[in-house]
C-alpha cells in the first residue's frame, strides 16, 4: 500500500454536532481531540509506506487507534468496529459519521510497520509532544524509574515439556519442509510420542522414569538432527527456523558421554542471557526479580513526578526478563537525553543504584541519581569497621592508599571485576601485615598473607561515599518517599492494559507494546487531570488500619505523590 499524506483538516460538522448531543459532558476521546489537537499526522510515518501502490488508510489515524485499543484494552476487531460503529472514536479522529472505518488486519499490518522501522516510540514521543505543546510537560524537575517482569505470550514449559515441544515443532516444520524424506526417517514411536501437544501430566511422576523420558526425547532429537545433516537437502532443512531451534536447544540441554545422550549438568549450561526457555519464543528469557521467577521480558517505566503536575511517562524500555536493573540506569538517561526529557533529580530503587550509574548520570547528563545503595557483607569493606574500606586513605594523586597502622600500599594496577567494569586493585606488603599486630582484624581469615582493597574508578569511589553519607540523613530518607509513587504507575498499567502479559511474541513487538502502554497511561492521566479527577490514595486493608502508625517501621510505605 502508498501513502497519499493528507491534512487532518476540520471535524465535520455533523458529527461534532451528533457528538455534543451524544456525550452533553463530553468523554475522554472528544476531550483528547479538543484539548490536544492532532496528535499524530500522516507525513509523521511516511517512510513507512512506498510511493506507490494502494492507498493507505490514515497512518496519523491508525496511530490513534493503535493508543486508543490499550486505553480501552480493545482487541483488534473491536478497535476495528470502535471506529466503524462510535461516535466519540469518529470525533478523535475526525471522520464523517458514514465513514466504514477499516478492516482489523489493517492494524496488525501497521504495527509491522512501525517494528521493522523502530517507530514505536514515535507514538509516545507524539502525546508527549502535544502534551508539551500545552504545557503539561516541562523539562527539568523530578522523575522516578521502576520495572516489573512481563510474562511471555507463550505459556510456560518445564524442562520436559520445553525438550518435547521443541522436537515436536521441528517435527511438523519438516512434515511441511520435506513429508516424504520425514516418512523415510520417523521412528514408529515419534508418531505416538510428539504427534500432540506435550503436557506435564502426560509424562511419568516419578522422578526416576521423568529423567528416562528426557534422554529418550535427547535421543530422539539427536537422531533427528543427524538425519537432516545427512540429507539430500540438507541445505535447505537445517536452516528452517524451527530446526535451528532444535540444534541450539539440544546444545544447551545435552552432550554425548561416550556416545550416549546425557542431560547436561546445570554448571555446563549457557547462562540465563542465553538460554532458550520456549520454542515458539525464542527471544524470551527466565528472568528474576527478588523471589519472582517468570520467562518473557522486563520492562521499564519512566515517569515524571511533580507534586502540582500531571505525572506523564516519559520513557519506556524493554529487555529480555534476564536483564538486570543495575545495567539499566544509563540507558534510560541516554534515551531521555536524545529527546531533551532529562530530570534534574532522578529516583529509583536499589536495583539501579550503583556506582557507576550514579557517576555516570552526574558526569554526562548532570542528573542527582538517588536510589537506596546496596549494603556491603564483607567486614572488611564495610565502612563503619575498624579496617573497613573508608578506615583506608585514598591519595588518587600518588596511587597509593594508607592503612590506618600507618603502612602504604607498593601495588596499584588497574583492572576489571567479575562484570567487566573497570576496577582498581591495591595491594600491601606482605612483611608489613605479617608483622602487624591487628592482622587478625583487618584480614579477618588466618590464612591470608597481605592485605588487598578493590577499588572504584576516582569518580565512582567519590560518587558512592557522598551517596552513602546523603542517604544516612533523615531528610533524604523522607525525599525518597516519592519514589514509590512509581508503583501505581506499574499497577496502573497492569489493570488498564495488562503491562505483565505480553500480547505478541518477540522482544520488537513486546517492546512495541509497552511503547503504546506508555502512550495510553499519558492520555488517560491527560483527561483525569483536564477533568480534576484527584489520583487515588494508597489502599490500604481494613486491619492494616488498626495498627499504630509508629509501630509500622518495617513495614514498606508507599506514597502515590
Amino acid at each position: 500500500m502508498s501513502l497519499q499524506p493528507m491534512e487532518p483538516g476540520e471535524i465535520p460538522a455533523e458529527t461534532v454536532r451528533v457528538a455534543r448531543a451524544a456525550f452533553p459532558k463530553g468523554s475522554l476521546a472528544i476531550r483528547v481531540r479538543d484539548e490536544l489537537g492532532v496528535l499524530f499526522r500522516d507525513e509523521e510515518f511516511a517512510g513507512l509506506f512506498p510511493s506507490r501502490g494502494k492507498p493507505a488508510w490514515s497512518p496519523g489515524r491508525l496511530a490513534f487507534v493503535l493508543v486508543w485499543q490499550f486505553v480501552e484494552g480493545l482487541t483488534d476487531r473491536q478497535a476495528a468496529e470502535a471506529v466503524r460503529a462510535r461516535i466519540d472514536v469518529k470525533y478523535a479522529l475526525g471522520l464523517e459519521l458514514d465513514d466504514p472505518g477499516f478492516d482489523y488486519s489493517v492494524l496488525s499490518e501497521f504495527r509491522d510497520r512501525l517494528i521493522a522501522a523502530e517507530a514505536g516510540r514515535q507514538v509516545l514521543d507524539g502525546i508527549l509532544a502535544a502534551a508539551r505543546e500545552r504545557g503539561l510537560l516541562k523539562t527539568g524537575g523530578r522523575a522516578r524509574t521502576d520495572s516489573t517482569h512481563v510474562h511471555a505470550a507463550t505459556r510456560e514449559l518445564n524442562w520436559l515439556e520445553q525438550v518435547t515441544e521443541t522436537l515436536r515443532s521441528a517435527l511438523n516444520a519438516l512434515a511441511v519442509a520435506a513429508p516424504d524424506w520425514l516418512v523415510g526417517v520417523a521412528e514408529p514411536d515419534w508418531f505416538r510420542h510428539y504427534a500432540t501437544r506435550a503436557e506435564d501430566s502426560r509424562f511419568p511422576q516419578a522422578r526416576s522414569k521423568r529423567d528416562e523420558a528426557g534422554l529418550r526425547v535427547g535421543a530422539d532429537g539427536m537422531r533427528l538432527l543427524a538425519a537432516v545433516a545427512d540429507a539430500d537437502e540438507a541445505d535447505r532443512l537445517r536452516v528452517l527456523p524451527e530446526v535451528e531451534i532444535l540444534r541450539k536447544i539440544w546444545v544447551q540441554h545435552f552432550h554425548l558421554v561416550e556416545g550416549e545422550v546425557a542431560r547436561r549438568a546445570p554448571k555446563d549450561r549457557p547462562p540465563g542471557a542465553l538460554r532458550l526457555v520456549s520454542p515458539y519464543d525464542v527471544e524470551a528469557r527466565c528472568g528474576r526479580k527478588n523471589d519472582n521467577l517468570w520467562d518473557g521480558y522486563k520492562v521499564h517505566l519512566t515517569e515524571t513526578c511533580e507534586p502540582d503536575a500531571v505525572h506523564l511517562v516519559t520513557n519506556v524500555v524493554t529487555t529480555t526478563g534476564a536483564v538486570s536493573d543495575d545495567r539499566m540506569a544509563a540507558i534510560v538517561h541516554n534515551a531521555l537525553a536524545e529527546r531533551g526529557l532529562l530530570p534534574e533529580e532522578h529516583w529509583v530503587d536499589a536495583g539501579y543504584a550503583n556506582a557507576p550509574a550514579l557517576a555516570t548520570a552526574l558526569q554526562e547528563h548532570g542528573i542527582a541519581l538517588h536510589g537506596p545503595l546496596k549494603s556491603v557483607t564483607s567486614p572488611q569493606s564495610r565502612g563503619e569497621a575498624p579496617f573497613g574500606q573508608d578506615a583506608f586513605t585514598i591519595d588518587w594523586d600518588q596511587r597509593k592508599v594508607t592503612c590506618p597502622n600507618g603502612k602504604t600500599t607498593t601495588s596499584w594496577r588497574n583492572a576489571r571485576s567479575q562484570t567487566g567494569l573497570p576496577v582498581i586493585r591495591v595491594q600491601f606488603p606482605t612483611n608489613d601485615c605479617r608483622t602487624c599486630t591487628t592482622r587478625a582484624d583487618c584480614l579477618g581469615a588466618t590464612n591470608r598473607r597481605f592485605r588487598e582493597l578493590t577499588l572504584r574508578t576516582k569518580a565512582e569511589y567519590e560518587a558512592l561515599q557522598q551517596a552513602r553519607t546523603l542517604q544516612r540523613t533523615d531528610k533524604w530518607k523522607e525525599r525518597y518517599k516519592i519514589r514509590a509513587g512509581v508503583e501505581g504507575t506499574i499497577a496502573q498499567g497492569v489493570q488498564r492494559c495488562d503491562l505483565r502479559r505480553s500480547r505478541y511474541r518477540g522482544l520488537a513487538k513486546t517492546s512495541l507494546q509497552h511503547q503504546l502502554t506508555g502512550a495510553a497511561i499519558n492520555l488517560a492521566r491527560i483527561d483525569a487531570h483536564l477533568t480534576g479527577t484527584p489520583r487515588a490514595r494508597t489502599r490500604t486493608s481494613h486491619f492494616a488500619r488498626l495498627h499504630p502508625a509508629e509501630q509500622l517501621d518495617g513495614a514498606k510505605q508507599h506514597n502515590p505523590h
